[in-house]
């Protein structure tokens, strides 16, 4: 995906974006309001879309919605120190983990299978390089106290990892159901997934 076709209207990343400002006001959901799905935003992105432009777009978006929440909602700043610039390399590895699956040409059990696995082990990096490094490098746990990072691993980690995964494998059975209702004459490869195809 060039620079052109990334500022052009694409619905399917005008989607993920949309999904991603309604949900990351709230991390792991409530009563009211559904878990972040931002994760699941940049690997889908990288399976369906790729583009190195759109990859800089979400990383702006998820940064002007994280500086709107705290200095206009009020959304506690707990989670902003040191160790967040480190949320890059936590989105590039669901970036990276998509674009991988995006060799998958054939919808097989076994290429489903593989790419559920490849799901489960990018959002498992992405956790302990940003729950990593927000432990090493916030000051909030005092030096050497392992044994809170391990509680907080235990804490946050099966919800960091299920919500991540429902959102996947949600998204992509309905896009695939959808696509498969599409007549072959109206599915544009601009606009949506395109299984094997080349991005940049």
């Amino acid at each position: 995906m060039n620079l052109k076709q990334t500022l052009s209207v694409q619905p399917g990343a005008m989607a993920l974006m949309l999904l991603m400002a309604a949900t990351r006001f709230n991390h792991f959901g409530s009563a009211v309001s559904l878990p972040d799905a931002s994760l699941a935003v940049f690997f889908l992105a990288g399976l369906w879309l790729g583009g190195r432009y759109l990859f800089l777009a979400l990383l702006l978006e998820a940064g002007l919605i994280d500086y709107l929440a705290i200095s206009q909602l009020g959304v506690s700043d707990f989670c902003i120190s040191s160790a967040y610039g480190f949320l890059i390399p936590t989105y590039a590895a669901m970036w990276l983990g998509g674009k991988w699956c995006s060799r998958f040409a054939v919808l097989s059990v076994l290429n489903l299978l593989q790419q559920f696995a490849v799901l489960t082990v990018a959002t498992s990096i992405a956790f302990l390089v940003s729950n990593g490094s927000f432990f090493l490098l916030s000051g909030v746990f005092p030096e050497g106290l392992w044994v809170q990072y391990v509680e907080s691993f235990s804490s946050y980690y099966p919800s960091y990892l299920c919500s991540t995964l429902e959102y996947g494998v949600v998204i992509f059975a309905v896009v695939s159901l959808v696509k498969s209702q599409l007549p072959a004459g109206n599915y544009n490869p601009q606009y949506a997934y395109h299984p094997g195809s080349k991005k940049r």
